[in-house]
């Protein structure tokens, strides 16, 4: 028995999946959205290859925190210069860019690299529930908790 081996980039079907946020952990939502985005639920999938499909995330607002991670868990950026890391707690960044939430929360599942960050690109986050991927028609995708 032969082991799967796709033959090109160009022969990967895509699709667009959109995901409703309202209500669902963090956590739990950016797993699933990190498996579709690196296709591992896909019986083709490669681990050095972009099998994935492209991921449309809505109410990003809407999703909440278990426990006390609102007021425990800080987010931190940085400019490099020294002295520039600004530390913000969950709840004030949900209220200020709740889309960078669900971002970070992927983005750091992902792998790191070229690899990573071309997965990275086929994931839109919006904060309401207005998309401009309609043309696309995106299949609506439910996580179970």
């Amino acid at each position: 028995m032969s082991t799967y081996f796709p033959k090109g980039l160009d022969k990967i079907a895509r699709k667009w999946f959109v995901v409703d946020a309202t209500g669902l952990p963090v956590g739990r939502l950016s797993t699933v959205v990190a498996d579709v985005l690196s296709g591992k639920s896909k019986p083709t999938w490669t681990p050095f290859l972009d099998m994935g499909d492209h991921v449309v995330v809505i109410n990003a607002a809407k999703c909440v925190f278990t426990g006390k991670k609102s007021t425990t868990k800080m987010y931190r950026r940085t400019t490099t210069q020294p002295g520039s890391m600004v530390e913000v707690r969950a709840d004030i960044m949900k209220k200020t860019f709740p889309s960078r939430i669900i971002e970070s929360a992927v983005k750091g599942m992902l792998p790191k690299g070229p690899l990573g960050r071309a997965m990275y690109r086929k994931l839109k986050v919006y904060e309401g529930a207005e998309h401009q991927h309609a043309s696309q028609q995106p299949e609506p995708m439910t996580i179970k908790l």
